[in-house]
């Protein structure tokens, strides 16, 4: 069983796993990036048999053919969130004056694709809002996806270190702490949704692996990472 998924929702597609293997014994096999860059790739031939991308590129899917009609189905939504490492301090981030303050006293801001990534891209737009996509370039430290950036994140032993992506990628990550949403002018909720693709394999199966993951078996790990629904 084939999933190409944001990243966002890569814990949730985790935490079905075992009872999706164990019920239909077939493998899940999940590629997890940026939204754009896993849209490219169905697109573009590659086996798939349920996708999870924002709710704009999946109906684009289905307008184009490659997700069924009908099939979709909401996680919920996911907000966008700063980030830093576990143990160091948390600035506060609630006003743009504040945001402006932290990123600019920043020594490495880690974020996802700008081109192919939900959060990279709105982020970007966040940082040329408040004047710094150029003055502080040379501090970016930018990667496919918000998993990949908090994870490296996570590891680097720079000091100075802050981060934005998705909530659900910051909550799911070990070593690095949700220091809160963006300010409420930049606020981006994103509706996460599930389409079955059209090239399924097994579309009964496609369909148990739908229930699972939009239903009660992963309310619970949606929950924790930061799904509202």
């Amino acid at each position: 069983m084939h999933v190409l998924s944001g990243g966002a929702a890569a814990a949730v597609v985790q935490g079905v796993q075992a009872q999706f293997e164990q019920s239909t014994s077939s493998r899940i096999e999940g590629t997890f990036s940026a939204v754009g860059m896993m849209r490219d790739k169905l697109v573009g031939g590659a086996p798939c048999d349920v996708a999870i991308l924002t709710k704009p590129l999946i109906e684009q899917l289905i307008a184009s053919g490659h997700v069924v009609p009908g099939s979709a189905r909401s996680l919920g939504l996911v907000k966008t969130g700063v980030a830093v490492r576990t143990g160091t301090a948390h600035p506060p981030v609630s006003t743009r004056a504040e945001l402006h303050a932290a990123m600019s006293a920043a020594k490495g801001i880690y974020f996802p694709d700008p081109d192919k990534a939900t959060a990279g891209i709105h982020f970007m737009s966040v940082l040329k809002a408040l004047g710094l996509d150029e003055s502080m370039r040379s501090q970016f430290r930018v990667f496919p996806n918000g998993a990949t950036a908090m994870g490296e994140m996570a590891k680097s032993t720079e000091r100075g270190l802050i981060g934005c992506t998705q909530i659900t990628e910051i909550n799911y990550t070990e070593g690095v702490d949700l220091v809160a949403v963006l300010p409420a002018e930049f606020e981006l909720s994103t509706d996460y949704t599930l389409g079955i693709c059209t090239r399924a394999q097994n579309p009964q199966h496609a369909q148990l692996l739908a229930d699972l993951l939009s239903g009660p078996a992963s309310e619970a790990v949606r929950r924790q990472g930061g799904f509202e629904f």
